[in-house]
C-alpha cells in the first residue's frame, strides 16, 4: 500500500473528501516526525511508538575496496510495534487487559 492508496482507504472510511484525508494525514506524519526529531516518543495505543534512538559510532568497511571507514554516531527513528498490531498481523486477536 502506497500514500495515494492509504488516503482513499481513509477517505472512504472517514466519509471524507480525499483532499481532506490527505491534509490529515500528512498532518498526522508531520506531527510525529516533530516529536521524534525533538527527542520526544510518538505512541499510538494498539498500534505503536515511534521514537529516536542513539547508534553508537563504529567502524564499516567498504565492500569494494576492504578499506576500514569511521562510521560517526547518529540518532535514528525506531518503530515498535503494538500489541494489537502484533495479533493483528498474527492473525490472532488481541488479548484483553485485565
Amino acid at each position: 500500500m502506497n500514500k495515494t492508496e492509504l488516503v482513499e482507504i481513509v477517505a472512504k472510511e472517514a466519509d471524507l473528501s480525499k483532499a481532506a484525508a490527505a491534509s490529515a494525514l500528512d498532518a498526522v506524519i508531520a506531527a510525529i516526525v516533530t516529536a521524534v526529531s525533538k527527542g520526544d516518543t510518538a505512541t499510538l495505543i494498539g498500534f505503536g511508538t515511534f521514537k529516536p534512538s542513539k547508534r553508537a559510532a563504529r567502524t564499516g568497511r567498504n565492500p569494494q575496496t576492504g578499506n576500514e571507514l569511521k562510521i560517526a554516531a547518529t540518532t535514528v527513528p525506531r518503530f515498535t510495534a503494538g500489541a494489537g498490531f502484533k495479533a493483528a498481523v498474527a492473525g490472532k486477536k488481541a488479548a484483553k487487559k485485565k
